[in-house]
C-alpha cells in the first residue's frame, strides 16, 4: 500500500514567557589594559579597615583602664570608695560660682594695688595699709591646720587625688571636728580657682556677709547629700569577676566536659576512683 503523506500544517513559534531585553555591548577602548589590584605585602595598598584593636594607646589612657579594671576586680576598702560620691553638677555648679569670687589675687592685681599704695605715699596722703580680703586657703597641709583649729566653715577635696593617701583621712578629720566637707570632681576645677594647674583641697574661712546666706545654703544641701552616703561610707567595693569565670560558671560544660561526665559517673571529688577509672 502506499504511504500516506503527512499533511504539512503551518509551524507556531512558541513566544517566551520573559523577553530578555538585549544588553548594549560595552565598548572597551582596547588601548586601556585592565590592570586588577594585588593586595599581596608590598603590592598595592591595603584598603581602610578599622585598626582600633591595634593601636598603640597612650600611656596615661593604658594607666586609666587598667586602673578601672583593678577597682572592679579587687575589694575597695569604705575610706577610698568614698571618693567615688561626688557633689551632683547642680550644687557643684553653685558651690564653684561662690568660690570663684574669693580667688587670691593674681600678681598683676597685687602689682596695681601696691602701685596706688605708694602713689598715695607720695603724695603725702599717708600710708593707709589696705584690709585683705578673705581668700580661699588651697593645699593639704594649710587646710588641716585651719580644720584642727576650727577655723574651717567648710572643705573641699578633689576626688582624683594621686596618690590618694594625701586626702583619705581629712574626710575623717573634718567629721571629727564637725567641719562640713564634700568632695568635687577634678583637681584641675580646684586648681583654676588658686591659679594653679591642680589643687587637693580648699577650704572656706568666714565669707562676706552678703555671701553667708549662700555659703549656708550650700552646707545645708552638703549634708543631707552626705547624710544619706552614710552606708556608701562603710560600703566595700569591687570584687568583680571577669569574662572568664563567668563563661565558666554559665556554661560549665562548654568549658569543662571533663567534669560533666566524672559528675554522671558519680566519680566527682573522689581521686581514688578516678584513678581506678583511668587504669582499667
Amino acid at each position: 500500500m502506499p504511504k500516506r503523506k503527512k499533511a504539512k500544517g503551518k509551524k507556531v513559534v512558541l513566544v517566551p514567557t520573559v523577553v530578555k531585553k538585549q544588553e548594549a555591548k560595552k565598548v572597551v577602548n582596547p588601548s586601556l589594559e585592565k590592570r586588577p589590584k594585588n593586595f599581596s605585602m608590598g603590592q598595592d595598598i591595603q584598603p581602610k579597615r578599622d585598626l582600633t584593636r591595634f593601636v598603640k594607646w597612650p600611656r596615661y589612657i593604658r594607666l586609666q583602664r587598667q586602673r578601672a579594671i583593678l577597682y572592679e576586680r579587687l575589694k575597695v576598702p569604705p575610706a577610698i570608695n568614698q571618693f567615688t560620691q561626688a557633689l551632683d553638677r547642680q550644687t557643684a555648679t553653685q558651690l564653684l560660682k561662690l568660690a570663684h569670687k574669693y580667688r587670691p589675687e593674681t600678681k598683676q592685681e597685687k602689682k596695681q594695688r601696691l602701685l596706688a599704695r605708694a602713689e598715695k605715699k607720695a603724695a603725702g596722703k599717708g600710708d593707709v595699709p589696705t584690709k585683705r580680703p578673705p581668700v580661699l586657703p588651697a593645699g593639704v597641709n594649710t587646710v588641716t591646720t585651719l580644720v584642727e583649729n576650727k577655723k574651717a566653715q567648710m572643705v573641699v577635696i578633689a576626688h582624683d587625688v594621686d596618690p590618694s593617701e594625701l586626702v583619705v583621712f581629712l574626710p575623717a578629720l573634718c567629721r571629727k571636728m564637725g567641719v562640713p566637707y564634700c568632695i568635687i570632681k577634678g583637681k584641675a576645677r580646684l586648681g583654676r580657682l588658686v591659679h594653679r594647674k591642680m589643687c587637693t583641697t580648699v577650704a572656706f574661712t568666714p565669707v562676706n556677709s552678703e555671701d553667708k546666706g549662700a555659703l549656708a545654703k550650700l552646707v545645708e544641701a552638703i549634708r543631707t547629700n552626705y547624710k544619706t552616703t552614710d552606708s556608701m561610707r562603710s560600703a566595700v567595693t569591687g570584687e568583680a569577676t571577669s569574662w572568664v569565670l563567668n563563661l565558666s560558671t554559665a556554661f560549665p560544660a562548654a568549658m569543662h566536659p571533663g567534669r560533666l561526665k566524672e559528675k554522671e559517673n558519680g566519680l566527682a571529688g573522689e581521686p581514688e576512683a578516678k584513678v581506678l577509672m583511668l587504669n582499667g
